[in-house]
């Protein structure tokens, strides 16, 4: 999965394009590549998802012109240069989490780490892997290595922080790769350790041994 940190990324958009948006009334997003969408909108990750109220853009003065940059505030960083809308938006990250969160695959953007994943077949695999202590954690660095789509974040080195969502581009990708991997780990674990011998399962880890048809 590529991994597109907002304290590094600069999104490019076309200014024709913004200046359609903003003056539309109505919602429209702002994706990780630059393009404009209105509704319906599609699952890929945006920094920006709403509309612009033009009544409040400067109540004191309605005639007078203002930036894009004054139109979109303090929590965004806007440099218009010819045709493009340069943007940088890690400012504006809690919001961001907002306007994803009902899209994205999984949440990473907790101390708690991730918890689920929003896909049914995604979920069941990580909930039986539980029960022979792979967990979540595990789980999502073997998608970000192995499989398609895109990490959101805002990450740094000094002082280390990271808060993340994930978009997994193909799910069924996704269920292969992440139920091959906790079959081979469990048919090893119950081979090696007695706790998780066939014979000496409780339910659930029973459960979940056949779930992963072993």
């Amino acid at each position: 999965m590529k991994k597109f940190n907002l304290f590094n990324e600069i999104i490019i958009t076309n200014k024709t394009n913004l200046l359609s948006a903003i003056n539309s009334n109505k919602d429209f997003t702002i994706d990780i590549d630059g393009d404009i969408a209105y509704e319906p909108f599609n699952d890929k990750p945006v920094i920006f998802k709403g509309k612009i109220n033009k009544q409040t853009l400067n109540p004191l003065n309605p005639s007078a012109t203002q930036s894009i940059d004054d139109i979109f505030g303090k929590n965004y960083q806007i440099v218009e240069d010819g045709d493009r809308v340069l943007i940088k938006a890690f400012s504006n990250w809690q919001n961001i989490i907002g306007f994803n969160t009902q899209n994205a695959s999984y949440d990473d953007t907790t101390a708690d780490g991730v918890a689920e994943f929003s896909n049914k077949e995604l979920e069941d695999i990580g909930w039986h892997a539980t029960e022979f202590d792979i967990n979540y954690r595990s789980l999502v660095e073997l998608l970000e290595s192995e499989c398609d789509g895109t990490v959101l974040c805002i990450e740094q080195e000094e002082p280390y922080q990271f808060s993340g969502l994930g978009f997994i581009k193909d799910n069924t990708q996704a269920k292969n790769v992440m139920y091959n991997y906790c079959q081979k780990e469990i048919k090893k674990l119950m081979s090696e350790d007695k706790h998780f011998a066939k014979e000496n399962l409780e339910d659930d880890e029973l459960e979940a041994a056949e779930f992963f048809k072993l």
